[in-house]
């Protein structure tokens, strides 16, 4: 019975030594396809002796299957003694233990090795050593800090966004800043609104005060001494002083509502097909909310993974179960189409529906309207290509021509070529600002 126990012991160490010398082979395998000439060598060395030494290993099991007897007497007996001592081990070099009778055949020759010549040498082992310090991988998270001008801009007016923030002024700005995903509470950017507005207030004054002096031309001298009426020039540098911090409210409070609409239309790029992706992952049967982790691990889908982040943690953090979080998510994510998708997954859910169906059906639908799209913009962009060229090329060619005919035949242009060229130029940049916005917008 004793001799069993041993057999059966010393059987389970030589396969579990092979299960390591198989995986220690397989890390070497995958390592040498993208090693230097050089260490290619010293890994196929390394290789073909752990190759050798496993085929070893592998000819002492049916010999060790011979000698266990699985059957079992009718009347069992009792244990002696000597059964309830410890098995002894095994010696620790049993992968590369030396045989005289164990052989094996390389470039058609037999050779023994040995115990000293299967150990790696020393450069083997700094390369090992080196290969694994490679494989190790540590992710830093820096922690974001806010910067400076948004303290200062909490500092003063703090506590002004608070009582706007609680009479619901600006309920809007709150949502769009939240379904943006803009690393902002609504507290610090109502107040670098605020700042920022102050600021281009002062700058919109001594602007409005260098112009009641001073005169730009684009002729020489290009600054001189402003003319003409003080009512005149103190209307221009009034409206100037007016219009700065108004036009700055205005765009830094109009602009989280554009972000949330490119953030959308970049999700409902990738919807698409991480429905595709969540419909085959749905078809294993796993929790549904497992779905959302997978996808995040998969890294493919950077705008979607941000909203599938904020699920999780709802999940994970807040208690939330999942039905509750899928509806939460299609209430604070931009995009109406996931959207739909998060009502649907939850109807889904709570009526016991099949979701690998579900996402089937849906990811279709998606697809289908993608195609749609993607052809309205391929015509929107041909139409937006003829208006750019007849704008920007050909009309500030024939308008400089025009100008220029005019002005020699003198009928009553009294610009000179200087002021004709600047204006071409400004014109044709301001153009380019404006085509260059609205494509921003469309993203």
């Amino acid at each position: 019975m004793k001799t069993h126990i041993e057999d059966f012991q010393r059987l389970k160490e030589v396969v579990m030594r092979e299960r390591t010398t198989y995986l220690e082979l397989n890390s070497l395998e995958k390592y040498m396809q993208g090693a230097e000439p050089e260490e290619k060598k010293m890994i196929a060395s390394q290789i073909f002796l752990i190759k050798q030494a496993l085929i070893r290993l592998n000819e002492q099991i049916p010999s060790l299957i011979d000698k266990i007897n699985i059957i079992r007497p009718l009347n069992p007996v009792k244990k002696v003694e000597e059964d309830k001592k410890e098995v002894p081990k095994q010696p620790e070099s049993l992968l590369y233990r030396p045989s005289d009778t164990n052989t094996f055949t390389s470039d058609g020759k037999s050779k023994v090795y040995t115990l000293k010549e299967l150990r790696p040498t020393s450069l083997e082992k700094l390369t090992l050593k080196r290969m694994k310090k490679r494989e190790e991988k540590h992710e830093v998270v820096k922690e974001k800090k806010p910067s400076e001008y948004i303290k200062i801009a909490n500092k003063y007016f703090a506590h002004t966004s608070e009582k706007i923030i609680n009479e619901k002024t600006f309920k809007e700005l709150e949502t769009d800043l939240r379904q943006a995903n803009m690393q902002f509470t609504p507290r610090s950017y109502i107040s670098v609104i605020f700042l920022t507005s102050l600021i281009m207030l002062a700058v919109g004054i001594l602007s409005g005060i260098f112009f009641f002096f001073f005169k730009i031309s684009p002729d020489m001298p290009i600054l001189f001494k402003a003319t003409g009426s003080i009512g005149k020039r103190l209307l221009v540098a009034a409206g100037i002083a007016i219009a700065s911090p108004i036009i700055t409210f205005i765009i830094m409070y109009s602009y989280p509502g554009l972000e949330k609409s490119s953030t959308a239309t970049r999700i409902e790029d990738e919807l698409p097909f991480a429905t595709i992706h969540m419909s085959a992952i749905s078809g294993s049967m796993i929790d549904p909310s497992q779905i959302f982790n997978i996808i995040i691990s998969t890294g493919e889908y950077p705008f979607i993974e941000k909203e599938f982040k904020k699920l999780i943690n709802e999940i994970n953090l807040y208690g939330y179960d999942l039905v509750s979080a899928l509806r939460n998510g299609a209430y604070n994510n931009p995009s109406r189409k996931l959207s739909e998708l998060f009502n649907g997954l939850a109807t889904t859910i709570n009526s016991g529906g099949d979701l690998p169906q579900f996402f089937d059906k849906r990811s279709q639908t998606l697809l289908f309207e993608n195609k749609l799209e993607q052809e309205k913009k391929t015509k929107a962009a041909e139409t937006f290509m003829d208006i750019y060229i007849s704008l920007v090329v050909a009309a500030p060619m024939i308008l400089m021509i025009l100008l220029m005919m005019m002005k020699i035949s003198g009928l009553g242009v009294a610009m000179s070529t200087q002021m004709i060229t600047v204006v071409m130029v400004v014109a044709v940049t301001m153009i380019n600002i404006v085509f260059l916005t609205f494509l921003q917008l469309k993203k």
